[in-house]
């Protein structure tokens, strides 16, 4: 339906389909300070916030690139995930998928950093080379090692490399933020300084999330194959055997990413009392106990 000539995706769209970057940025803060055109609905206005908070980045305002957003993690991370669980037998298939699996968990990782700590190129490019390094390490280690276990064991080898490359990579890729902490703010937004033990928290908060996020898949699903290929129909279809793995973790990640993502808020809070001695006096001395918690934006 349409009211005063506005479509019911007309004004969220405008948001996301600009080619410019600062005509996004300003359609999106539109709706954050309610300028909005007349007779949109509250239906509208929060579909137009939803699209806006799924492709501009909460620090920053730019635009994402599309690979990197959360919303891109089924199509993205299905196909991956399926094509690791279908691929481990050998040590070039299992090389390739995991170095492909963590391109992209580094590129997901960058996109969803606190964007308010900056990260040079040359940090960028450690944290890859570590994170990599990290997953085909134990992907290949744990692939020769369960050469005689049984075969459950060998299927959930990936999920291993992808758990511990998860410990290595969103850590090493917002580096910057552990060192140099990153901003908090009191409730109203208000800049109170930089915190290296909020950062730790928010990052250990995504690590979880991102763990929790592909353990259904890579762990139930391996299970569900095995005993699907005892059956002969199976055996006749070996080659659709990859398809039906990306599209079964496909089914896993629809409800397992809104589930991870949800398990923390992306505004993180902490206890004043919990701060760097130094922070903690700063805030203290400047506003008493009027401020009891900080926020900040701990990444997705």
């Amino acid at each position: 339906t349409r009211r005063d000539g506005i479509s019911r995706r007309s004004w969220a769209d405008s948001i996301t389909s600009s080619t410019s970057r600062t005509g996004g940025r300003c359609a999106g803060k539109e709706a954050v300070a309610g300028s909005v055109p007349p007779g949109t609905t509250e239906e509208q206005l929060h579909y137009a916030k939803k699209l806006y908070d799924s492709a501009f980045h909460p620090d920053t305002g730019d635009r994402m690139n599309l690979i990197g957003r959360m919303s891109f993690q089924v199509p993205g991370g299905m196909a991956i995930t399926g094509f690791m669980l279908q691929f481990y037998r050998t040590v070039p298939a299992v090389v390739f998928w995991q170095w492909v699996n963590q391109s992209f968990n580094a590129l997901v990782n960058y996109t969803n950093r606190n964007a308010a700590s900056p990260i040079t190129p040359k940090q960028i490019g450690v944290a890859y080379v570590t994170a990599t390094s990290t997953a085909l390490a134990t992907a290949v280690g744990l692939n020769l090692y369960t050469k005689k276990a049984p075969p459950l064991v060998a299927r959930w080898v990936p999920f291993a490399a992808v758990a511990s490359a998860n410990c290595v990579n969103v850590p090493m890729m917002r580096q910057q933020e552990i060192l140099n902490g990153i901003a908090v703010t009191d409730e109203n937004g208000n800049k109170l300084g930089h915190s290296t033990k909020a950062a730790v928290k928010g990052i250990t908060q995504v690590v979880v999330s991102r763990i929790t996020m592909a353990a259904p898949g890579m762990i139930i699903l391996p299970i569900i194959m095995q005993r699907m290929e005892k059956y002969k129909f199976m055996q006749r279809i070996t080659f659709l055997h990859g398809p039906i793995q990306v599209m079964l973790v496909g089914g896993f990640l629809v409800f397992m990413v809104p589930a991870a993502c949800s398990l923390f808020p992306q505004r993180c809070s902490m206890a004043v009392s919990k701060l760097e001695p130094e922070l903690r006096d700063s805030i203290v001395s400047r506003y008493g106990d009027a401020v009891q918690r900080v926020y900040f934006n701990k990444g997705l």
